[in-house]
């Protein structure tokens, strides 16, 4: 028992190094220089209750991210916050109706358009993702910009700086919810940033790792299929491999499938409130690979004797997508840690 009990206590001390280890180098991975927030804000328009506001703000040079932000028509003073991410195709207006749902229960709801998504297209518009899956085989080609996820986690830093200087946000109460591309980024920003309070990554914590060494990759990269056949074209691969993933990604997104995988990050994360939606038969989010986060958060919160503060959520017979009743959980969960 006691050499047990030495083991446990090895295995947190070196699980808590590298966890720091991650975060300062994923930190330095996606820093950048720094220009003013610039900040605009449109006046409210008001409809059923609640008040709607578009906004932009600057998060480096030549990028300015729009934003829409929903609150109750009557809501005075500082409020909890919940930025959520939208996933591949996806824009600000499509967390429309969840933002309305927050704000009527008590917070203040907030999404943004992601890298090449939504207004930040040439087309202003959805368009397929063209733009976004173009700009990662110019990253593979090039190595400039980190348009995969990363940038986005940037965007989402730099919108926090922003909510800490509004007036009618309480910047110790900011929770973050996404969808697939948009969980990857959620479980990022939050083990990179512990001004996230709460984190629900949905259907987007997974091994990168665990899925391309066991040929498992295929419907992730599903997502930016064009890019990866390009860069497999560009690289003389026939036919691509677990190997060639691991090539790609460590060009679009360095460290993805290493130092900044699901099981290094989610520890980062702990000791706040995460709560991890998943469907089990995602073919985007393996069980195995799955597994091995959850087991890493586990082991990171035990530590933090914060163990109630990670939930896993499995959907039975569910594959890539969010039901209802999950939808409802994590509304459940930022009440439960944000107090409205």
């Amino acid at each position: 028992m006691h050499r047990l009990t030495l083991a446990v206590l090895a295995a947190l001390t070196l699980c808590s190094a590298r966890a720091a280890d991650s975060r300062a180098a994923f930190l330095k991975l996606i820093d950048r220089p720094r220009v003013a927030l610039a900040a605009e804000a449109s006046a409210p328009t008001a409809k059923d209750g609640l008040a709607e506001i578009a906004f932009t703000y600057a998060t480096e040079a030549g990028q300015r991210v729009p934003g829409i932000l929903i609150k109750s028509a009557a809501s005075t003073g500082r409020r909890p916050v919940v930025i959520s991410l939208h996933g591949t195709g996806g824009n600000k207006a499509s967390q429309r109706a969840y933002l309305s749902e927050l704000a009527r229960a008590g917070f203040v709801g907030i999404a943004i358009d992601g890298r090449y998504h939504g207004a930040r297209t040439k087309a202003g518009k959805e368009a397929k993702s063209t733009e976004y899956v173009d700009a990662i085989l110019r990253t593979f080609r090039t190595g400039k910009e980190l348009p995969f996820f990363y940038d986005t986690a940037w965007d989402v830093m730099r919108l926090i700086d922003y909510l800490e200087t509004r007036d009618d946000i309480d910047a110790r109460r900011i929770g973050l919810i996404g969808f697939s591309k948009g969980g990857i980024e959620t479980y990022l920003t939050a083990a990179a940033d512990p001004r996230v309070a709460v984190a629900v990554p949905c259907i987007g914590v997974q091994s990168f790792r665990w899925a391309a060494e066991n040929n498992s990759w295929q419907s992730r990269i599903g997502t930016v299929q064009a890019a990866f056949d390009a860069a497999a074209k560009d690289s003389g691969i026939a036919q691509p491999d677990g190997e060639f993933v691991h090539t790609f990604y460590t060009r679009v997104a360095p460290g993805l499938d290493r130092e900044f995988d699901g099981p290094a990050m989610l520890p980062l994360i702990a000791p706040r409130p995460l709560l991890s939606i998943n469907g089990e038969i995602d073919p985007r989010t393996p069980g195995p690979g799955l597994k091995e986060c959850a087991d890493a958060a586990r082991v990171a919160y035990r530590a933090a004797g914060a163990e109630k503060k990670f939930v896993l959520q499995v959907q039975p017979n569910t594959g890539h997508k969010v039901n209802p009743e999950s939808m409802t959980l994590a509304k459940e969960w930022f009440v439960r840690w944000l107090k409205p």
